[in-house]
Formats: structure tokens, sequence, C-alpha cells
């Protein structure tokens, strides 16, 4: 699915701005923050600015067409893939990686309390593979 239906497909009105947003988030499973989707994209697209950025990002989570990861506490960052998966961050190379998760991992218990949970975040910090192999062959 191009970047154009994924709009669609979440009742988005595609503009040349949210197409180029969506298309880079789509493309480049790196988890960016504002500034660098900006960066990626302010020379195709010169009328382009980081408030326009950082609204059609915030519409983009609001209709549930990418996810905002607080993993950081210093920037946010996106991800346009919204299936149900858990982030870890290297501590080393701040890198952020996708996780799987099973679909049963969810606790359900919330919901015979009596709450309605609309999202989970799944988030694990510590040292990728990379660097690690990178440590122990300084050693």
């Amino acid at each position: 699915m191009n970047a154009y239906e994924y709009l669609l497909s979440y009742q988005i009105k595609p503009s040349v701005q949210r197409i180029a947003i969506m298309d880079y988030l789509l493309k480049n499973k790196t988890h960016p923050c504002i500034d660098d989707i900006y960066n990626a994209l302010h020379n195709d697209i010169p009328t382009l600015s980081k408030t326009t950025v950082y609204n059609t990002l915030k519409l983009f989570v609001e209709h549930g067409a990418a996810q905002m990861l607080t993993i950081d506490e210093r920037n946010a960052c996106f991800d346009g893939d919204t299936s149900n998966h858990a982030h870890f961050k290297c501590k080393s190379c701040g890198k952020i990686f996708d996780v799987p998760m099973a679909d049963d991992a969810e606790d359900h218990s919330f919901a015979l309390q009596g709450f309605e949970v609309e999202e989970t975040h799944h988030y694990f910090k510590g040292i990728c593979p990379d660097c690690i192999k990178e440590m122990k062959s300084k050693s």
C-alpha cells in the first residue's frame, strides 16, 4: 500500500506534505523525530516547516495512522507501523528497534475492572547486539 492509499484508509485527506511525511515514515523504519523528518524532506518540499511536520504527525497519531514513541526522554519519535509490537532502545548507539510481541501478552485484567484501554506502550532499554559485539571486539 502506498502512502496515499494508507492515508485514505485512515480517513486522512492526502496533501503533498502529508503524503511525503507518511511515505517517509513507511519507508524509513528508523523511528524518526520531527527534526529527522523535516531535514529529510525540506529540500524536496521548500514550503515545508517544522510546524507542518509536527501538526501532520499529530494528525496521524490522532487518526491511528502512526504511533508517537516517548521512549526517549528528550525527543518524541514516530513509527508508521501501527501493528502490535514493542520497542527497544539501545543505550549505546541510540537506535530504536521494533520487537515482536505476542498478542496474548496484553494484560486484560483492566477490562475486568471496568477500564477501557485505548493504547499500550511497551519499551525496553539496554544494549543492542551490534553494540555488544563491538564492545566485545574492543576488549
